[in-house]
């Protein structure tokens, strides 16, 4: 069985939360997109965890977890994160961790390279987290960047680097009027993480090859969602890589193979964090209450996250583009405070209605449509099953579930490992 867990909306929607509970069931997770740019947010028995790179599988020891070749991997951050990890009694080892020989690294300098340039922006700037993303993945499609393979091989790595640093110190100087790179330092810097990590690189695609011929159970962990997608999302202001289901397999090592199940991930509201349109976002004191209510701050930046109510049009486009086969909805504990609660069904643009989700200017200055349904006034923490739920909940879920034409199997009313309801 090979099942995708992955973002409906702009990301931020609980997906690590929702592949720890669902890792129960499998054999490898696998991420196969995305650096440390975001963060997915588990709970358990162990503590609160908050990971950026690191396939949110690690959490269980039986699991064993894979970076795939469509990550881009920061390698001081992964020690930073692994650290925290062990520290907390989690085993990281080559026997439960896997990293793509294929993987692309975030190196210091294009960190800077997205600061420079997201300074040079100014007020046009997309909003990046600074991690260095874009720049990384220009550079794998430049043919510049620095494999995870090379760092097992130190004199092809060198004879690599070389070449890199010149053309990179053309820009840095030319373009930003900064210092030029040193290769002595980047050197050093890769010789210390190939000595770390030489042990945890393999070949991920003929591991993972072999693991589907054994019938292993597999689960491709997504970051971000939807709408961040480097084709279907609000471009520019999206991620640098593809967030979609369709590419796990492909970021993953096994682009031959089908997936059987795609788990959708939507919140009971919207979040965005970054710049971009965001047609439901609340302003004033009405937004810091439901911010209050979320904890909406992002993972991986700490940045107050943009929120609003559930945006019925973003969503099931963000349910057609992944494919969503189910959904599993996200902090709806949160809505508690509520008496009455607003869904937006449709847009406004320019005088009239729009139902699907628009691109471009239209997009910019799309307006929702809001209507109101019952909120449920209590306690929803302690849900198990759907004679628990107040028949206010049960309507507002049956209600989204109609609206984006997909099935909603999974409820959260927790942030605890157990603390959902099945509905079927």
């Amino acid at each position: 069985m090979l099942t995708s867990i992955v973002g409906i909306n702009w990301g931020d929607e609980g997906k690590g939360r929702m592949v720890d509970l669902l890792s129960e069931q499998q054999d490898i997770v696998v991420r196969y997109q995305g650096g440390n740019n975001a963060g997915h947010t588990v709970i358990n028995e162990r503590g609160k965890f908050i990971l950026n790179l690191l396939p949110s599988g690690i959490l269980r020891p039986e699991v064993v977890c894979v970076m795939g070749n469509g990550m881009a991997i920061d390698l001081a951050h992964l020690e930073k994160e692994s650290a925290a990890l062990v520290a907390a009694g989690v085993e990281i080892s080559p026997r439960n961790l896997k990293i793509s020989d294929r993987a692309i690294l975030t190196l210091p300098y294009h960190v800077q390279l997205d600061c420079l340039e997201e300074e040079r922006l100014a007020g046009e700037k997309y909003g990046s987290t600074r991690r260095g993303i874009a720049p990384v993945y220009g550079d794998k499609y430049m043919k510049k960047a620095i494999r995870a393979g090379d760092l097992l091989d130190l004199d092809y790595l060198a004879k690599r680097l070389k070449g890199v640093v010149a053309y990179k110190s053309l820009m840095i100087e030319g373009v930003y009027k900064a210092e030029p790179l040193c290769f002595d330092e980047l050197f050093a810097w890769l010789k210390k993480y190939a000595e770390m990590y030489k042990d945890y690189i393999v070949d991920t695609g003929l591991y993972l090859t072999e693991a589907v011929k054994a019938g292993k159970r597999i689960m491709f962990e997504a970051q971000l969602g939807a709408l961040r997608d480097i084709d279907f999302g609000i471009y520019p202001y999206t991620s640098s890589s593809s967030t979609i289901a369709a590419y796990a397999p492909i970021g993953s090592g096994i682009p031959g193979v089908k997936l059987d199940e795609v788990y959708g991930v939507m919140k009971a509201y919207s979040t965005c964090v970054g710049e971009g349109p965001f047609t439901c976002e609340w302003f004033g004191e009405e937004a810091e209450e439901l911010r209050r209510a979320g904890g909406e701050y992002g993972a991986a930046t700490g940045r107050p996250r943009r929120v609003g109510p559930f945006d019925v049009v973003a969503s099931r486009y963000g349910c057609r583009v992944q494919g969503a086969d189910y959904i599993a909805l996200t902090k709806t504990d949160i809505l508690s405070y509520m008496k009455k609660i607003p869904i937006c069904v449709a847009y406004e643009v320019n005088g009239e209605r729009v139902t699907e989700f628009p691109t471009g200017q239209a997009l910019n200055i799309a307006k929702p449509i809001y209507e109101y349904v019952d909120g449920w006034n209590c306690d929803i923490s302690g849900c198990r099953t759907i004679e628990d739920m107040p028949k206010e909940l049960v309507s507002y879920v049956k209600r989204l579930e109609e609206l984006v034409d997909c099935k909603i199997k999974y409820v959260s009313v927790g942030a605890e490992r157990e603390a959902y309801v099945q509905m079927f």
